[in-house]
């Protein structure tokens, strides 16, 4: 019997990385999609280590363009396997711009990959999951997903459709075994890319640690139906509530 399989669309150095190593750690096969395989090595190399026996392949798909994402999905279902967990954790820069400042073309090139992306890849494994009568899908998200801001509207509004798109996911289609998941970090993660932004200032105790934030999407997996979570807010005890 072949091991079940969990794509992970934007796999990166963070939370891509202990997400994969997390699921190949409990005997999943692990399909890495992302831009580049260059930025999904540490999560392949986290997956291998954590599991030798589970099979790990990167495949090449841009969030923004559909269309590479339904190729993506096709080559996993035909190499791998129909997929059980999906996880869509690509977002776009965390630019500061007011309002009235957002260009069209910025708000567009957002919304592709906040929403139109989270959508292809959603609609490329739910029936399947429909058919079979389970399946998971978890959208990495913000608690910019349920406010507007005046400094980072395009990030706001990216994360609002993306948390409307699995609310009305959810509404369609748990009836059919398909658990669909919004995950709001309310904080930052401890990861490279922080640990950059920050210099001097980083303090690993304010930020949450990527493989604690992986073992509660974990938690969440294992949910019995009858008593699903479709949201789910992660923040470290050190966090100063901002919602």
């Amino acid at each position: 019997m072949s091991n079940p399989v969990c794509a992970i669309v934007g796999a990166g150095e963070g939370l891509g990385r202990a997400l994969a190593a997390k699921f190949a750690n409990h005997g999943f096969d692990i399909g890495l999609v992302s831009r580049s395989e260059k930025n999904s090595t540490a999560a392949m190399q986290a997956a291998a280590n954590s599991n030798p026996n589970a099979r790990v392949q990167f495949f090449e798909a841009d969030g923004s363009r559909p269309a590479t994402i339904e190729k993506a999905f096709a080559t996993i279902a035909t190499q791998m396997g129909e997929v059980e967990a999906l996880i869509y954790n690509a977002r776009d820069s965390f630019v500061s711009c007011e309002p009235l400042e957002l260009t069209y073309e910025d708000l567009e090139k957002n919304y592709r990959l906040e929403v139109v992306g989270a959508l292809a890849s959603a609609k490329c494994v739910i029936p399947a999951m429909r058919e079979r009568g389970k399946g998971s899908v978890f959208f990495s998200s913000a608690t910019a997903a349920y406010r507007g801001s005046a400094t980072h509207a395009l990030y706001s509004i990216g994360k609002f459709g993306l948390r409307a798109l699995s609310q009305s996911l959810a509404k369609a289609y748990s009836k059919d075994g398909v658990h669909v998941v919004h995950v709001r970090l309310d904080c930052d993660l401890d990861m490279p890319l922080m640990r950059e932004i920050y210099g001097e200032r980083f303090d690993s105790s304010q930020m949450a640690n990527t493989d604690d934030v992986a073992q509660s999407y974990w938690w969440v997996y294992q949910q019995p139906r009858s008593a699903w979570s479709n949201e789910l807010e992660l923040r470290p005890y050190t966090e100063e509530w901002t919602y």
